[in-house]
C-alpha cells in the first residue's frame, strides 16, 4: 500500500509531538558486550552512574518541565537497581521493555528472544509491579521475526526502526497491528558521547553543546515537518552534569512550544492506535 505523506493529526492542534526517552542501559550492555568487563571496576562504576546519580538529576529535570517520559529498562537493571526502578515508576514515568541483558538480536531465534523477551518481562513486573506495553530493540536491532513476538504478548508498540518521521500501525499477520514509533541514530546520546575503552567507541567525546546542536536542528525541521521527535539518552551519559544542563536547554524549548505536544511514547502509541490508520504490511526481509 501507499503510505500518506500527510502527518499525523496531533492532539490539541499541535503542529508535532516530541518524547524524551531514556534506556536505563546500567551495566547490562557492557556486560552482554564483553562479560569479562565485570572484574572491571572502573568499566562498572562508569555503568553504575546511570542509575545512581544521572537517573535522580533527570528525574528532577523532568519534574521542573511537568514532562513524562519513557524509560526503556533491561530485566538486569531492574534486578540490580530495583530502587531507581521504582522510584521511575512512582513518578509517573512509563517503563518500558530493553530485554534482559540489553542482548543483541542479531541472527537470534524466534526461540531464544522470546525468551529474552519473557524474562525481561517477568524482571520488570516483579520490581516494577508493571507490565510494559512499549519494547525498544537493544541497539536498535529487530529481527523481521520480532514484531510477531512483541504481538502476541500484549505489547502496544515497538520503537526501534527508522523509515518514517510520524508513528504508523504496522500489520503482524495473525497477531493484529502494532504501534512503530520510529527513531534514529542522530538522535541517540551514545554516538555523541558513550567511549569505553576496549568495548564501545572511538575515544572521541563531543561536547554538550555540539549535540545541542545537533538535536535542535533536529528538533526545528520535525516541528516543522509536523514530525515526531523521539530523543534517545542513556542516565550513564546525560546523566551528568554538562550534558543534563544542554538536555535541560532542549527540554525547556520543547515544553514550551505551543505547537509541540510533548509526551510519553506510550501516550503517543496510544493516540495513533485512536486514529484507525490503515497498517502498513510487515515488510519481508532484503535479498542478497
Amino acid at each position: 500500500m501507499i503510505i500518506p505523506a500527510a502527518p499525523v493529526p496531533w492532539p490539541g492542534g499541535a503542529r508535532s509531538a516530541a518524547s524524551f526517552s531514556f534506556d536505563l542501559d546500567a551495566e547490562s550492555a557492557i556486560l552482554f558486550a564483553d562479560p569479562s568487563s565485570a572484574t572491571r571496576m572502573s568499566v562498572m562504576t562508569h555503568q553504575s552512574y546511570g542509575p545512581l546519580v544521572g537517573v535522580p538529576r533527570l528525574l528532577r529535570m523532568l519534574d521542573k518541565h511537568a514532562v513524562r517520559s519513557t524509560f526503556f529498562i533491561p530485566g538486569y537493571t531492574a534486578h540490580r537497581h530495583p530502587g531507581v526502578v521504582r522510584d521511575i515508576a512512582a513518578a509517573g514515568h512509563e517503563i518500558g521493555h530493553h530485554g534482559y541483558l540489553h542482548e543483541t538480536l542479531t541472527g537470534v531465534d524466534a526461540t531464544t528472544e522470546a525468551g529474552y523477551l519473557d524474562r525481561g518481562l517477568d524482571a520488570l513486573e516483579e520490581v516494577a509491579g508493571v507490565r510494559p506495553v512499549g519494547y525498544r530493540a537493544p541497539m536498535w536491532e529487530l529481527n523481521y521475526h520480532s514484531p510477531g513476538l512483541l504481538a502476541e504478548r500484549g505489547f502496544l508498540y515497538d520503537s526501534s526502526l527508522m523509515d518514517a518521521d510520524v508513528p504508523y500501525e504496522l500489520a503482524v499477520p495473525g497477531a493484529g497491528p502494532l504501534v512503530e514509533i520510529p527513531l534514529h541514530w542522530a538522535l541517540d546520546d551514545w554516538e555523541q558521547y558513550c567511549y569505553v575503552p576496549g568495548i564501545t567507541g572511538s575515544g572521541l567525546i563531543e561536547t554538550p553543546a555540539k549535540a545541542l546542536e545537533l538535536w535542535r536542528a533536529e528538533f526545528t525541521a520535525m516541528r516543522a515537518e509536523g514530525g515526531c521527535f523521539v530523543l534517545t539518552c542513556h542516565p550513564f551519559l546525560s546523566g551528568r552534569p554538562g550534558r543534563a544542563a544542554a538536555l535541560d536547554e532542549l527540554l525547556a524549548e520543547a515544553a514550551g512550544d505551543p505547537d509541540v505536544w510533548v509526551a510519553s511514547l506510550d501516550e503517543i502509541a496510544g493516540h495513533v492506535r485512536s486514529l484507525g490508520l490503515a497498517p502498513r504490511e510487515l515488510p519481508p526481509p532484503q535479498p542478497w
